[in-house]
């Protein structure tokens, strides 16, 4: 949507309310906007439209809203078989985001009139040799340390489920509760919310934060558009730290690491060729199959310290396919319909950088690493509440945006 037109479109929502901060502090004139959102992946795509839910006039300014991370993402809601040795803090967030995804898919599908792909299949994480299933083993202690709901299964048992696993499958994780949705439909849809509730798109990028009398006070576009806004958040995955004017003090430790994901057409047989997202290390390498219900077969992912390279090479799609036929081998029949690089943006602890900063009047919502399309619900909320009252909820404040002191990477 052109942003002359959606601002025609959504004038309404633009009288200013008592309580919201203008650009210009308290005694002065309102600001354009209540908030200025800066990415248009799902992240800021949640955050703007949770934003307007609350009130909040607000913009989104990304050259393709839409795009990123989310298009290339498989969309696993991984909060059990994606814990890893020392990010426990990480694991109660993720659950949390899990546990509100069936009412977050519901409320945005009435908002946009689309669904999100939303499916409750589980997830089996197999092991295919000795060290693999000792591994795998290891895993299944810590899972059970915290509580989780965790159920080992025999090789045999593994196949019974998923009768196109390979003969050699050692043993296997059956998780019931990580499940998946379509991170393109859930763009879509969250696109479609956004601009029903009143969010204006600026297709451009933040050349800068504007910041006066120790405030920021908005952005400026790169072909040189200035929006005033009362609060702006950085929600640009791992080019959220590129905006110029941002104080020594306001850390963003975020950087590009790259996946490369294939997509394949299953055949439209019953029983389905793949019922769950199957998971698994093969060689020390991750490996994961998620089937959708379209027919798709999202098989990913490479993790690569590449810098912004987003080039799709012959040997993360070698690796990819082999990994993978070790264990569906009947997939090297199917068709291969697409190959796709992103970048998931990480911080030195894997977790992401919410809420308020060093400078008053901006936010962060980034670094989300692995788990980008699984927490959009408790960021969207996390932010929301952040930019009305100024506070995180309890569970957002572990992974507050001021926790990385000077940039430096280190935790405050």
């Amino acid at each position: 949507m052109d942003s002359r037109t959606s601002h025609a479109h959504t004038s309404h929502a633009h009288t200013h309310r008592p309580g919201v901060r203008s650009a210009a502090g308290s005694a002065g004139p309102p600001a354009a906007f209540d908030a200025v959102v800066v990415g248009g992946g799902v992240i800021g795509l949640v955050t703007a439209w949770r934003a307007a839910g609350r009130g909040l006039r607000t913009a989104v300014v990304d050259p393709s809203p839409g795009g990123g991370a989310a298009q290339v993402a498989a969309g696993m809601l991984a909060a059990v078989t994606e814990l890893h040795h020392g990010e426990e803090a990480l694991l109660d967030l993720n659950l949390t985001s899990a546990a509100r995804y069936p009412r977050f898919a519901d409320e945005l599908a009435e908002a946009a009139g689309t669904g999100i792909g939303y499916r409750a299949c589980g997830t089996l994480s197999v092991a295919l040799d000795a060290d693999d299933r000792a591994q795998l083993r290891e895993l299944h202690l810590l899972q059970e340390r915290c509580g989780l709901d965790v159920q080992w299964l025999t090789g045999r048992e593994c196949r019974k489920l998923e009768p196109m696993l390979a003969p050699g499958v050692r043993g296997g994780l059956r998780v019931d509760g990580d499940h998946q949705t379509d991170p393109r439909l859930l763009t879509a849809a969250l696109l479609t919310a956004c601009e029903r509730a009143g969010v204006v798109f600026h297709r451009g990028w933040a050349r800068e934060v504007t910041v006066r009398a120790g405030r920021a006070t908005g952005v400026v576009l790169t072909d040189g558009t200035a929006l005033a806004a009362g609060q702006s958040v950085l929600a640009g995955g791992c080019r959220s730290g590129e905006p110029a004017g941002l104080p020594p003090e306001v850390a963003v430790p975020v950087r590009p690491v790259k996946g490369q994901v294939l997509r394949l057409r299953m055949p439209d047989a019953r029983p389905p060729f793949l019922s769950r997202t199957v998971r698994a290390v093969v060689r020390g390498g991750h490996v994961y199959l998620v089937p959708r219900l379209s027919g798709e077969l999202v098989i990913g992912a490479t993790s690569e310290e590449r810098g912004l390279d987003t080039t799709v090479t012959a040997g993360g799609v070698y690796e990819l396919l082999r990994d993978a036929h070790e264990l569906v081998p009947g997939l090297t029949e199917l068709p291969l319909t697409e190959t796709r690089a992103g970048l998931r943006p990480a911080t030195p602890d894997n977790a992401p950088l919410l809420g308020p900063t060093a400078l008053p009047g901006l936010h962060l919502a980034t670094g989300h690493h692995r788990n980008g399309v699984l927490l959009a619900p408790v960021t969207g909320e996390a932010l929301a509440q952040a930019l009305v009252t100024g506070e995180l909820p309890d569970y957002a404040r572990p992974f507050s945006a001021q926790r990385f002191a000077g940039g430096r990477g280190v935790a405050a």
